[in-house]
């Protein structure tokens, strides 16, 4: 049985076709149920958007099964999220998650019915994750790494019981345990102070929360060093995505195997590869000369 796939969108009508019609490239989509996740309004002037989008999903074909769920009012992204992967995780016992913004590789539905599959019944392994931005060269196919990323993802009934979505509960385990500057990449990426934004109501992000709940229960998650999803939400039109190319990727367009890997631990050396990233792109000088260049090109957003 091929895992249900689940689709959340909102107001992007181009980025929805192309994420769809990627979808269709691969040959497991005829065998696949699709799940649609379509947000209602959240303002008057996201409307035509948001019916063209509702227009378009309705006219989908190429699965198995195409269920739609058209929200009456707004839920917001992370609401969304967790409800939908909450019901159908239950209901399947596996799920295969997408926003919007996504483009996938035709070999992307393999890989994750193949890495679900293989890993199943490991409770050490927890998420699925299909996305590589860092373009190490030192990463292999696959490896397993103590952080979730939220781009194109997998995972089990199983694992997403450990889900909390306290924010405040998560934070106060990190910090009783000493683990923020683990939980940061040795202090290259501000994932502590994302999830104490989002306690203060300053994001409503579910991804910060799943990140900090497979990490204090120390569950791994299955990463590639060959990326099969593009994230192409860095263009202004999303809510989460500021811009810049800093996690732009190399759509892999070839098969990527699930070789078991043994013993379950986390790979130091691509803990260390995540680590270099962050600290290249995120430290305060490459911070600060992306402000000037953006300023110069007069773009003075995020």
């Amino acid at each position: 049985m091929y895992a249900p796939i689940l689709l959340f969108v909102y107001n992007r009508p181009e980025h929805t076709r192309r994420v769809i019609e990627s979808l269709q490239t691969n040959v497991e989509a005829i065998e696949s149920r699709l799940f649609i996740y379509a947000d209602q309004v959240r303002n008057e002037a996201d409307r035509p958007n948001v019916d063209e989008v509702r227009r378009y999903i309705r006219s989908i074909g190429g699965f198995k099964q195409v269920t739609l769920i058209e929200r009456s009012e707004n839920w917001g992204l992370a609401r969304n999220i967790i409800d939908g992967v909450s019901t159908q995780v239950n209901a399947y016992g596996r799920v295969i998650v997408l926003e919007d913004d996504l483009v996938v590789s035709p070999y992307f539905l393999r890989f994750m019915n193949d890495a679900l599959e293989t890993y199943k019944d490991e409770e050490r392994v927890g998420h699925i994750q299909a996305c590589d931005f860092t373009k190490d060269p030192s990463l292999p196919d696959t490896f397993l790494i103590k952080w979730t990323g939220s781009w194109g993802w997998a995972t089990w009934a199983r694992a997403w019981r450990h889900f909390n979505p306290d924010g405040k509960a998560l934070l106060a385990q990190l910090e009783e345990r000493r683990l923020t500057h683990t939980f940061d990449f040795n202090g290259n990426y501000p994932f502590t102070r994302m999830l104490r934004r989002q306690i203060a109501g300053k994001n409503n992000s579910w991804a910060i929360r799943w990140n900090a709940s497979l990490f204090l229960a120390g569950i791994l998650s299955l990463n590639v060093g060959k990326s099969l999803v593009q994230n192409t939400g860095f263009d202004g039109t999303g809510t989460n995505c500021g811009g810049g190319g800093l996690y732009a990727s190399d759509l892999w367009m070839h098969p990527l195997p699930v070789v078991p890997i043994s013993p379950i631990a986390e790979n130091q050396e691509a803990r260390r590869a995540f680590a270099r990233y962050y600290h290249r792109t995120n430290g305060f000088w490459a911070k600060a000369i992306r402000r000037i260049k953006r300023t110069l090109r007069g773009d003075f957003g995020a």
